[in-house]
């Protein structure tokens, strides 16, 4: 059964929505990150129907042609986490094993936390999970100062967008390939500080990043991301516009207070972690495994895969296959 697209209206919004395998099988959630699609699942859609699974994969609120709503707080923790299971309630199944990448692991974890009935497992890629002890951004403030870092960036309405959206396919073609392994490499490796950051004003999200090479991007295990690819995604966010992702990151202060008071202790469902050797993600927050094998209950473990960047299930599909079908046999 090959994959197949439909719009699919659920909590509010309507959903472009990937799904492959059999209905009545097993369903795996996969959520994908900033700035990405459900199509940064292309390589994971049809091996995991294969397997036996019945997939689903969004794009989520904000992307793609799915509905873009224009108030910041329609992307908050509630809304986002409440699409998913909304999908769920659509095809009929009470849970589902839910896999989220970037930004959006962070809504599996914090699926996790809400309903936790509702998710027979978690599977985080790139970012842990992680209980703030304060605002994000307010902690983040007092670490950076006056210096810039993306996510405060990305609190005010209005450049950043501008920034992103003035040519789409550039800018994906930047972010894609400035933080994947090759380009990451380059510039910071593992147990080495991360390069000091510049001033925040007059500092954009693309200042910092290296100028993307022809296409096919290549990584460990060959062409990663092809001129097809980068078609997908410049057209995709050429019609969306970057306001919707972007604001998905000027609600974390607002999530906290959302989950305040939920702890690690109701993740008592089977969890999982993956990543690169060299994601930006693992190079700021290297502890990330140590505070999970300590903090939720069944965790099972976790992958990092050698020569990855960020966009990991893209850049070594073969690899990250192997570790998530690995952890679902365990199930």
């Amino acid at each position: 059964m090959s994959v197949c697209t439909n719009r699919i209206a659920v909590n509010g919004v309507e959903l472009v929505v990937h799904e492959a395998g059999n209905p009545a099988n097993p369903t795996v959630v996969l959520s994908h990150g900033f700035p990405e699609l459900a199509h940064s699942w292309r390589h994971q859609m049809q091996p995991l129907a294969d397997a036996g699974y019945h997939v689903i994969a969004p794009d989520q609120r904000g992307y793609g042609h799915s509905s873009a709503p224009t108030d910041v707080a329609a992307y908050g923790i509630e809304h986002l986490t409440g699409d998913l299971f909304a999908l769920l309630d659509h095809f009929g199944k009470h849970d589902a094993i839910f896999v989220g990448h970037d930004w959006g692991s962070l809504v599996v974890w914090e699926s996790a936390r809400l309903r936790p009935e509702r998710v027979r497992a978690v599977v985080g890629v790139s970012v842990p999970y992680v209980e703030w002890p304060g605002p994000p951004t307010q902690l983040m403030r007092m670490v950076y100062g006056d210096r810039f870092f993306y996510i405060l960036y990305f609190q005010q309405v209005g450049p950043p967008e501008a920034e992103l959206g003035a040519n789409a396919r550039a800018t994906m073609a930047q972010v894609l390939y400035g933080a994947s392994g090759p380009a990451v490499a380059e510039r910071w490796q593992p147990g080495q500080p991360p390069p000091e950051p510049p001033p925040m004003e007059g500092t954009g999200f693309l200042t910092q990043m290296p100028e993307a090479p022809a296409l096919p991007f290549t990584g460990p295990e060959g062409a990663w991301l092809t001129s097809a690819d980068l078609d997908v995604y410049g057209t995709e966010f050429a019609h969306s516009g970057f306001f919707g992702p972007v604001s998905w990151y000027r609600n974390l202060d607002a999530n906290f207070g959302v989950v305040a008071g939920l702890g690690a202790d109701r993740l008592t469902m089977p969890s999982y972690f993956i990543t690169g050797e060299v994601d930006v993600v693992r190079l700021m927050d290297p502890t990330g495994p140590e505070r999970m094998r300590a903090a939720l209950p069944d965790y099972r473990g976790d992958v990092i895969i050698p020569g990855a960047g960020h966009w990991v299930q893209q850049e070594t599909p073969q690899a990250f296959n192997d570790a998530l079908l690995g952890f679902l046999r365990s199930l």
